[in-house]
């Protein structure tokens, strides 16, 4: 018999000998990511322990092996391994989250849209001890609700949105899911991107690096259209501006993959300039020098229709001053 459990397990459950548990997934949750599901679940669990049981496999949704990224719906069963929670630490110890606000670029009661800067994470997890999220909720800790509606990389900058009730991010995610919001990212590739190259349709598939240095790290990489394990992935790309060496680019994306426009990009041999991934590490280092300390991707332009009273909404995050101090040097 399935056993459904809150948010705050009992003292039973934290206190002794750990057990499998099933977690039976309410209207509430409905559409949640289940990296998230989790960690809101499993409270003391340490993030890097709850994305090792999800890789492993060890956690199941309806019996069958599911990604961090999957959507759980009501009524689907999470199995989720025998683990022991932590003691909850206080809140003001050294691993705490900074209380931080961020640049904010719309907000409403429902909504919250902030301009994030490079090198800072969106969540905690992975080897981080904490993100965006973590921080806005210690400086607002009377907001009820503060979720992520989607992500960006680390090394991304630009608009991150935030939903302020359940029900927003419901309908907010939908709307990412069903490829009705619209994002547009300004990059900076090496060499000249071909004008007649507007549409790429490549799937990709998401592996762990085996052996040796960056072992573990998860990377993307491009695979045929009959892979099995390919994840099709679309992105549109515009020419904005031409300059000496690069191209900037206008670059949309219709599927939100795992690194898809660093990998698209760089699978048509011009790599996004500062990439430590995908990109040329001896150009880079050469960048570095020239003032250019990051990947140069930027979360410029996001429209969605706003979950409250269905207006479309379109927002622009400025190219930050590093950035822009690259492009037009003194």
């Amino acid at each position: 018999m399935n056993r459904i459990i809150s948010a705050n397990p009992p003292s039973s459950v934290t206190l002794g000998k750990p057990a499998v548990r099933w977690l039976t997934v309410d209207e509430e949750s409905a559409g949640q990511r289940l990296d998230n599901y989790l960690l809101r679940h499993l409270k003391g669990v340490p993030k890097t322990h709850v994305y090792r049981i999800i890789r492993s496999g060890e956690v199941r949704i309806n019996k069958g092996r599911a990604s961090a990224d999957a959507r759980v719906a009501p009524g689907d069963v999470v199995r989720v391994p025998p683990v022991r929670v932590a003691e909850a630490k206080p809140t003001d110890g050294p691993q705490a989250a900074p209380a931080r606000e961020f640049p904010v670029l719309l907000e409403d009661e429902h909504v919250l849209a902030i301009d994030k800067p490079a090198g800072v994470a969106v969540h905690g997890g992975s080897g981080v001890s904490f993100g965006v999220i973590e921080q806005l909720r210690r400086a607002r800790p009377m907001a009820k609700t503060l979720e992520l509606v989607h992500r960006l990389d680390r090394e991304t900058s630009g608009i991150l949105l935030v939903a302020k009730k359940r029900s927003a991010l419901k309908h907010l995610q939908d709307q990412f899911r069903e490829r009705e919001t619209g994002k547009t990212y300004l990059a900076l590739v090496l060499g000249d991107w071909p004008d007649k190259l507007k549409v790429i349709d490549a799937p990709l598939h998401k592996y762990l690096v085996p052996g040796g240095v960056g072992e573990g790290e998860r990377r993307v990489k491009v695979v045929g259209k009959d892979d099995p394990d390919g994840m099709r992935a679309i992105t549109l790309v515009k020419v904005r501006e031409r300059l000496p060496g690069f191209t900037l680019l206008e670059v949309t994306i219709k599927t939100g993959r795992t690194h898809q426009i660093r990998v698209h990009l760089a699978s048509q041999g011009h790599s996004i300039a500062g990439d430590e991934k995908y990109g040329d590490f001896d150009r880079n280092k050469a960048l570095h020098k020239r003032g250019l300390k990051r990947m140069f991707l930027h979360a410029w332009r996001l429209q969605f229709t706003h979950p409250a009273n269905g207006e479309r909404v379109e927002l622009h995050a400025p190219l930050p001053p590093d950035l822009q101090a690259f492009l037009t040097p003194e």
